[in-house]
């Protein structure tokens, strides 16, 4: 199964993207950001999903904004 989120946003850079699945971190670490948090939602989402033996990743432009998506096994039945 694959469930994907899509979004017009800003995008998010190239460089950034390996950053994204790191426990603490959050591509803008600026203090005058507009974006609370801590930057762990998406290290706990990588880690359920990876524990169900699934994927996670995104794909994302600059300017066109971000296609979040994950995968999970399905069991045949």
């Amino acid at each position: 199964m694959r469930c994907e989120v899509h979004d017009d946003g800003g995008g998010i850079s190239a460089s950034d993207i390996p950053k994204l699945f790191a426990p603490f971190t959050q591509v803008d670490m600026t203090t005058t950001r507009e974006k609370g948090g801590t930057g762990l939602g998406l290290s706990i989402a990588k880690a359920i999903v990876e524990a169900h033996g699934g994927r996670i990743g995104v794909d994302s432009e600059v300017g066109k904004g971000s296609n979040f998506w994950f995968t999970l096994p399905l069991e045949k039945i």
